[in-house]
């Protein structure tokens, strides 16, 4: 087991940077990490970036110098690597979901504000916003969970009117298709058979809505849903921050997000 650094190369805000991986675990890095003081918001999904004032103290601190090929070919061989468009950030990769009809999977969680390749995205959701920012949220029969309104793509549909539909069907609320913002994907890894997600097909895409007036009217059109309200970001936190899609809804919505 090791922890990898590559030299300081990359320039991005006036500034070259190193990545650092482990060619074992992430539980690893992040523990290596946080010993030596390197900040949460460096990690990118795979690899934490560190700036290089930083590198003589991280190497100290016993991680590896390693050319930057073979840092990649060792996160490669790991396992590890999360597979992403440049500008997109990656926040986590979850492992062993097991979901209601039996299947699992492990989902890299990814923000980005350009939509993902419609021809993978299987299905959509849309976290609705009013006008004081306060989400709409719906609790799913089928899941027995919290969340935001979303769902399967149904056929000849696109993933702008697949997020339209699953809103006006979980809460009645109407939104204008331009009007939803891009904010991340989820990237589903199959463990089983089965699920909607395969090879090809396995990306949700995750949008951003905002409706007019403060705390409009909920009223399902479907049955899926048993429960609906409004809640402010804490209330949110409480119901939702045990999902295995938080860490994507707070890196990308929280209000210390950007």
């Amino acid at each position: 087991m090791a922890i990898l650094i590559d030299p300081p190369r990359p320039e991005a805000h006036g500034r070259r940077w190193s990545h650092l991986v482990s060619d074992t675990s992430l539980d690893e890095l992040h523990a290596f990490a946080r010993s030596a003081g390197i900040p949460e918001r460096g990690f990118e999904g795979d690899h934490y970036d560190v700036p290089e004032d930083w590198y003589a103290a991280v190497v100290a601190a016993g991680a590896v110098p390693t050319p930057a090929r073979d840092l990649l070919r060792a996160l490669q061989a790991s396992g590890l690597r999360m597979q992403k468009r440049r500008g997109d950030t990656g926040v986590a990769r979850v492992r062993g979901v097991r979901f209601v009809d039996g299947t699992s999977a492990d989902v890299d969680l990814i923000c980005s504000d350009r939509e993902a390749d419609a021809a993978r995205v299987f299905a959509a959701m849309a976290f609705v916003r009013d006008a004081a920012g306060d989400l709409a949220v719906v609790h799913s029969v089928r899941r027995g969970e919290w969340g935001a309104p979303g769902g399967w793509r149904e056929p000849g549909e696109s993933v702008r009117e697949n997020a339209v539909r699953e809103v006006r069907e979980e809460t009645g609320l109407v939104v204008d298709p331009t009007r939803l913002v891009p904010r991340g994907y989820e990237r589903f890894h199959s463990r089983t058979t089965g699920g909607l997600w395969r090879e090809g097909m396995d990306l949700l895409q995750v949008y951003e809505v905002r409706v007019p007036g403060r705390r409009p009217g909920l009223r399902p059109e479907l049955d899926d849903t048993s429960h609906h309200r409004w809640v402010t970001w804490d209330e949110l936190v409480d119901l939702c921050s045990a999902q295995f899609w938080w860490p994507l809804a707070e890196a990308a919505l929280s209000p210390r997000a950007g």
